[in-house]
Parts: C-alpha cells; sequence; structure tokens
C-alpha cells in the first residue's frame, strides 16, 4: 500500500498517528482509543487552494482538525523521533 496515495484514506476509514506507539499498556486500557481517527474527507482552503485533510479524535473530546494533506502523509521526522517504528506519520488502521 503506497502511503503517499491519498486514497487509503477515504472517509470514515481510521487513521493511527506515530504517537500511538510511545503510550503505554496501561494508558491504552484506560483510553483504547488514543491516538485513533476518522478520517472525514479532504477540504480545499479556499484562501490559498491547499488540500487539507479533515479528521476526528477517537478519544477525549473528540475533536475535529484540519492539517495539509502533505504533512498528513508525511514521513515521520526521524532526527525528532528515531524510535518511532511508524514509517508515516498517520497510517491507517488495518480492519479486523
Amino acid at each position: 500500500m503506497e502511503l503517499q496515495n491519498r486514497n487509503v484514506f477515504v472517509p470514515g476509514a481510521l487513521a493511527q498517528h506515530f504517537k500511538r506507539e510511545t503510550v503505554s499498556a496501561t494508558d491504552l486500557e484506560k483510553e483504547p482509543m488514543l491516538y485513533l481517527y476518522e478520517i472525514l474527507g479532504i477540504a480545499e482552503d479556499t484562501e490559498n487552494g491547499q488540500e487539507l485533510m479533515i479528521y476526528r479524535a477517537l478519544y477525549g473530546t473528540k475533536k475535529l482538525y484540519a492539517r495539509p494533506l502533505a504533512m498528513f502523509l508525511s514521513p515521520v521526522d526521524r532526527e525528532k523521533y528515531p524510535a518511532i517504528r511508524q514509517a508515516y506519520r498517520f497510517v491507517p488502521v488495518p480492519e479486523e
């Protein structure tokens, strides 16, 4: 699966942020949806035409977020986060 292909993130799909790897098993027991998000779709910024990924947290207050699509699809910054195994900032959550 090519993650730079935005088609893997269709509305209703679930995405996992790389920081989920940093959460302890105990914390995941308390908050099993931590760093998981529902994809709502891609929007266009009316001012500059930039594509934005729109997504909602599945934990906490379930905030709605917008992030530039290129950033959403970007690789993890290995200099800042050398221990992270996940290759990309967000990856699809496999269907069970």
